[in-house]
Parts: structure tokens; C-alpha cells; sequence
């Protein structure tokens, strides 16, 4: 099967009759105007260097490269040849808090960065080095949401994961044990596979710590591991609300929210995994080497197929040709004069 990439292109196959036209043109006009000086065989002999033969072989030569230079540029293709490729690494379920609470900033200063924003910023880094491994997406508050399914798409994780907005969530709260829960059951199930949870959070659960260091020790169990990553400061700060501050509904008072690094360590620790703090710099590469201990296997076996690229070898041909004609000049060459091609030697 011959196709090309760029089929439109063709068109520009049309410039090599008109550049030929406008050459046969030209030598008609220079002929013409030879005439006004006398007799074409008396000319001639003025002009003893002048090859009669080498400018429709250059003009010949420069078509051809040209011809060559435009089916590069449409790029042909030969056909189809089959890739297989093989994944090695690992599955991970990326658990993003999506509470009230992440809204606010990231650092002491209640004007600082905001959580969830170094949340992201965080992730998408995380999810650039993943490479070979499947990652999915999970959001909770009161609740725990999939986003995504464990995959090897990573510009819908990004999108998902910058789509991510605790404004949004009505069911508030911090159910920590209803997203460990379901990232443990949103695995793909197949055997041997190496699989981490990684946990954001600002650690203010809520709901149930004790519910959550059973879940934890339960996917554990399982062969999960699980690596907390803590966001926030441990000096309380407000939480940034519309124009104003989160209020608690019977006090009337700004709700204060600080990072609980003691219980994001402990959920860690139940899941065979790490804690590590936003903050530190070295934060991601601890995290990274944390995920390297989970056991790597090859997750699928693809086959695609690939077009046989010839845009090559009409360049080349084009270089060739292009080259040749700059090697073969206007005149005579003097060597070639003891040759009678086309009238018998004189006696």
C-alpha cells in the first residue's frame, strides 16, 4: 500500500511543467534575440565555451530534484509494519482531598499559596515522572468520587486533576477511609500487579481517624501500598470563602484549619508506606523512591501499527541531484572536444 501524509501537497507538482514551460520559453527569447546579431551557426562560433547540451541537461537535473524535494515534503508512505511494545511498572491511585479545608493556604501566612493549588502543582509533576506506569484519580471530601480509572493517559490525569474544585463539593467533610476504600477497589484486579496509593491531604479528618487506620491497614494487607503526601502548616489559618472566611454556623467565628502531620504519618505508616510534607523540597524525589520499592511487572503488550516512512529517500535523491547539478557548469569540457558524437570527422 504507497499513500502520503499530506496528499494536498500533490498540487505542487504543477510548478515543474510551468518552471519547464518558462525554461523552453527562455530559450526560444535568447534564440530570438541571438538572430538580431547575425547568422546562428556565425554566433556561435563567437561563443566557442557555450554547450549547446548542458542546459537542458541542468534544467533536467533541477526538475528532477525538485520533484524529489516536493514528494519528500508530502511524505509517501510504503505501507504498514507492526510495533509491539511492553510496559513495565506499576498502577497507582492518586487520592486528591477535595474539603473546604484545602482552600486554604498552603503556608502560615493565611495569604499564601492555597493547598490545593500546590496539591496540583505537586501531582502533575508527580504523574510526568510516572513513564510507564498506570495511574487513576480519585477525589473526596465528605465522600470519595473516581475522576479516572487506573490508565496510561496522562493528559486526562492532568486535565481531571486541574478540573479539581472543593467549592464545587457540596458533601463536605474529610472521609479519609472512603478514599482509601475505594482507590483499594479501583485497581484493574489483575494478579501480580505492584500497586501504591498516594494519599494528598491536609490530614484533618473529620469523620473517623480510627476508621481510616483500619482501611488503611486493610489495603495494606491486601498488597497496597500506601505514601501520604501532608499539605498545609501546623499554625491554624482561616479558610478563604467567597469574599470572606469559612464560618462555623453556631459560633459565627472563622473556622481555623491546620496540617495534621501526626495522623498523615500514622495512615502511612499502617500503609506500608511514607509521609512527606509538601513543603520539602526533596519531597517528590523520597516519594518517587518510595514508589520505586513497589515490584514493577509488565502491565500490557501492545501492538501498533506504523507507517514505512520514504520522505528519505526522496530527500536524498534530491541532494544527489542537487549536487550534480552545481558539479555540471554552462561550458564545454575541453576533454570532450576530441569526441564527434553527432557529425563524422572531416577528412
Amino acid at each position: 500500500m504507497f499513500s502520503f501524509a499530506y496528499p494536498h501537497l500533490l498540487l505542487l507538482l504543477a510548478a515543474v511543467p510551468l518552471f519547464v514551460a518558462l525554461y523552453f520559453w527562455a530559450r526560444w527569447s535568447r534564440r530570438r534575440k541571438l538572430r538580431r546579431f547575425g547568422q546562428p551557426e556565425v554566433v556561435a562560433g563567437l561563443m566557442p565555451e557555450v554547450s549547446p547540451y548542458k542546459p537542458p541537461v541542468k534544467i533536467t537535473l533541477q526538475m528532477l530534484a525538485l520533484t524529489c524535494l516536493i514528494l519528500a515534503v508530502v511524505r509517501p508512505w510504503g505501507g504498514l509494519k507492526d510495533e509491539k511494545t511492553t510496559k513495565e511498572g506499576i498502577e497507582v491511585m492518586i487520592a486528591v482531598d477535595a474539603s473546604n479545608s484545602m482552600l486554604a493556604s498552603s503556608t502560615s501566612d493565611p495569604d499564601g499559596m492555597q493547598r490545593m493549588r500546590t496539591a496540583k502543582l505537586m501531582l502533575e509533576k508527580l504523574i510526568n515522572r510516572l513513564d510507564n506506569d498506570r495511574v487513576g484519580l480519585i477525589i473526596y471530601a465528605g465522600e470519595a468520587y473516581t475522576l479516572m480509572p487506573v490508565s496510561s493517559d496522562y493528559v486526562s490525569a492532568r486535565m481531571f486533576l486541574n478540573s479539581i474544585d472543593p467549592s464545587a463539593i457540596s458533601d463536605q467533610g474529610t472521609n479519609m477511609a472512603a478514599a482509601i476504600d475505594m482507590a483499594t477497589a479501583s485497581f484493574s484486579g489483575k494478579k501480580d500487579v505492584g500497586r501504591a496509593i498516594v494519599l494528598i491531604t491536609d490530614a484533618e479528618e473529620l469523620e473517623d481517624s480510627e476508621g481510616v487506620m483500619e482501611a488503611a491497614k486493610a489495603s495494606a494487607k491486601s498488597g497496597v501500598q500506601i505514601d501520604v503526601i501532608g499539605v498545609g502548616s501546623a499554625t491554624p489559618v482561616p479558610v478563604p470563602m467567597g469574599r470572606g472566611y469559612l464560618t462555623d454556623p453556631t459560633t459565627g467565628a472563622p473556622v481555623q484549619t491546620a496540617l495534621n502531620e501526626d495522623l498523615a504519618a500514622e495512615v502511612a505508616k499502617a500503609g506500608h508506606g511514607i509521609y512527606v510534607n509538601a513543603s520539602n523540597s526533596n519531597a517528590l524525589g523520597e516519594l518517587e523512591k518510595q514508589l520505586d520499592t513497589v515490584k514493577k511487572t509488565a502491565l500490557e503488550a501492545s501492538v501498533f501499527a506504523l507507517h514505512d516512512e520514504l520522505f528519505g529517500i526522496f530527500a536524498w535523491i534530491a541532494l544527489a541531484l542537487m549536487i550534480i547539478d552545481i558539479l555540471v557548469l554552462d561550458r564545454k569540457i575541453s576533454w570532450l572536444d576530441k569526441f564527434t558524437f553527432f557529425k563524422k570527422e572531416e577528412k
